[in-house]
């Protein structure tokens, strides 16, 4: 079988440059991309630019910018696959080895839109980069480089769309822009010209891809006739969050193809909603799964009495304590649900259960506080899930920092809960329930103790 090739098919305009290759940036963004150039007319072309020296590229660019996306998971209950041959890609540039034309680009007046996933790392300031050390430096100053070119190009710039995990990504992303731009003396009308052409966006992104699928490969290239080294793989939901002028979805109308592309005006409140049901889910149900001897979501998913369990935490404890739209919240609380009962995929709990002291105190406290504060008592599936916790750290498989690991395999229940360091507060208050659900445990069993709260 030959490679996957155009075989003489044009390519896009390009429209978009992305900073990143790897597999959620082509199974999420590009995917977007691709269908509004085949369902909407659009055209939109995607350069990509490697962000590290070792990287994709060549094997991209060898596909002349062609691979197969393989979507799978459950929609509406029923199973559902889909394959696509994603051609929005127009070329891939390692600037590492091609410092031109990465900066070639910047002389583009088509080029529009910046994406970026250089992983939670990448959005960073260290002070003392040396611009002349293209290769050393971070990416927000690889950027500022990029834009200078730009702004040095009389045009004007762009829409900033940054897919990096973290809290504000956009303002950060500008913040040390403007920061590398003061060190590097670029002047007062540069300084301008970034806040008055460009466009930050802060963003939430939601989609599990879970990339070249070894275990198929070969199998789904018989299939298709061609061999692709650049299969990518990727559950069917998605969510991008946009915190943004709305004016600016005319131009990328993603929404009337019918994805999944919120433009709004203030992002905090879809990331607390992903954070306390999507996150807070898996670290309430997990680890009182795991104890349970369960390996794998979608096995947690099918347990009678741990379905039964995360449904309770999630609708009737966890979505009481926000804010949005109910039936907006509920609706995302069943494609959390029909997620964790995808079949394509196998999450093992013990990947989740990595750090979950910390990820306790961002994904689940938060809701048990906010619950007690408005309808002054306990949620039971929340505080049962904290007792859980401190049984699953006095197993071997928790797995932690070692001194919480060593501290919650010996100390005392109310010990452990008053570790302002670990919670952010003193949880002495749940103590009692605590202590009971503990006994129940201890006493009947994980199964049977869980009932009591069923």
């Amino acid at each position: 079988m030959e490679l996957l090739k155009r075989n003489g098919q044009a390519k896009h305009t390009e429209r978009v440059m992305q900073f990143g290759e790897g597999n959620f940036l082509r199974g999420f963004v590009d995917w977007m991309f691709d269908r509004l150039n085949k369902e909407y007319g659009g055209d939109y072309g995607v350069v990509v630019v490697q962000p590290l020296p070792e990287g994709l590229c060549d094997k991209l660019n060898e596909q002349e910018g062609l691979y197969s996306l393989y979507l799978r998971g459950l929609l509406n209950g029923e199973k559902t696959e889909e394959t696509r041959v994603v051609d929005c890609v127009t070329r891939c540039i390692n600037p590492y080895q091609d410092t031109d034309s990465f900066f070639e680009c910047a002389k583009n007046p088509d080029l529009r839109y910046i994406v970026s996933n250089t992983t939670e790392a990448g959005i960073e300031y260290k002070s003392g980069q040396n611009q002349k050390d293209f290769d050393s430096v971070t990416f927000p100053a690889r950027l500022t480089m990029f834009l200078k070119a730009r702004y040095d190009a009389g045009l004007d710039g762009f829409i900033l769309l940054p897919c990096e995990l973290i809290d504000k990504n956009g303002d950060n992303l500008k913040k040390y822009v403007l920061q590398y731009a003061a060190d590097w003396e670029y002047g007062n009308d540069f300084e301008q010209w970034i806040n008055e052409k460009n466009v930050f966006t802060n963003t939430l992104v939601d989609r599990i891809v879970t990339g070249y699928p070894r275990d198929t490969a070969k199998e789904m290239e018989r299939a298709y006739g061609y061999l692709d080294n650049m299969i990518d793989t990727a559950e069917i939901f998605h969510l991008w969050v946009i915190e943004g002028d709305t004016k600016y979805s005319e131009e990328v109308p993603f929404h009337k193809i019918g994805l999944n592309v919120i433009w709004t005006d203030d992002v905090a409140p879809y990331k607390k909603r992903k954070v306390r049901i999507l996150n807070g889910a898996h670290t309430m149900m997990v680890l009182a799964a795991r104890l349970a001897g369960i390996e794998t979501v979608r096995e947690a998913m099918e347990d009678e009495e741990i379905f039964k369990f995360a449904s309770k935490g999630i609708f009737e404890e966890i979505i009481p304590t926000l804010d949005l739209d109910k039936k907006e919240l509920e609706a995302f609380a069943d494609d959390v649900v029909e997620r964790f009962k995808n079949p394509f995929i196998k999450h093992y709990l013990l990947s989740i259960a990595l750090n979950s002291v910390s990820k306790f105190k961002v994904r689940v406290l938060p809701s048990i506080m906010e619950y007690m504060k408005r309808y002054n008592k306990e949620p039971e599936c929340l505080v049962f899930s904290l007792a859980a916790l401190i049984m699953f750290y006095r197993t071997d498989e928790a797995n932690d920092d070692g001194e919480v690991m060593k501290f919650m395999k010996t100390a005392a229940i109310a010990e452990i809960l008053k570790r302002v360091d670990y919670w952010g507060e003193d949880l002495s208050c749940l103590l009692p329930s605590v202590e009971g659900h503990i006994n129940n445990i201890e006493l009947q069993g994980i199964r049977e103790a869980m009932k009591a709260v069923l």
